[in-house]
């Protein structure tokens, strides 16, 4: 669904604005945490809208009972909330290549031993055993090694997605639209 300049636009009905919010948590509208449900809702969305469309979140909610109190700021708490999930994401992927890099050594240093050990055990020994042995060194070293090339070539894929769409949902415009019953 797209609204009238063309955003993709996620909708949302509510009973009331603390639908969106965890009703666990202490803090007023503008600090506190998205209901992990509402989270999900929005999150599902937006996954489908297409990727390269601008966002646009519409609250529609029911009219105030009282005209005089104010209605909570829904677009800072919203888009503030994801901007801090994409903040968030960008400190894991800096944290999954700082992990790499120190699983890359470890698993380089740990194939180098193991490919010398089984260099040696070729220079020393002759036999099916020793073959054995020197075939699962080789293997041993691989697989050693097989952790970080994975962290590097696809765990940071996920984590750089679910970055981009926090960043298009925190650069979302949201409208709150108040509306009468009957």
């Amino acid at each position: 669904m797209s609204d009238e300049t063309g955003r993709a636009t996620i909708e949302l009905r509510l009973a009331s604005s603390a639908q969106l919010f965890n009703t666990l948590d202490p803090f007023p509208f503008r600090e506190g945490d998205i209901d992990a449900d509402a989270e999900r809702y929005i999150v599902e969305w937006a996954q489908d809208l297409p990727k390269d469309a601008a966002l646009a979140i519409v609250v529609h909610l029911p009219g105030a009972d009282d005209p005089a109190k104010p209605c909570p700021d829904l677009s800072v708490a919203l888009t503030g909330w994801f901007a801090a999930k994409a903040r968030a994401e960008s400190h894991a992927l800096r944290a999954l290549f700082r992990d790499g890099r120190l699983a890359f050594l470890i698993g380089f240093a740990g194939l180098a031993v193991c490919l010398f050990l089984s260099f040696l055990l070729t220079q020393r020994s002759e036999g099916p055993f020793a073959r054995v042995v020197q075939e699962s060194l080789v293997i041993i070293g691989w697989v050693v090694i097989w952790r970080p090339a994975e962290m590097f070539l696809y765990d940071w894929l996920p984590l750089l997605r679910r970055k981009r769409l926090y960043q298009r949902l925190a650069q979302a415009t949201v409208t709150v639209r108040m509306e009468t019953c009957g």
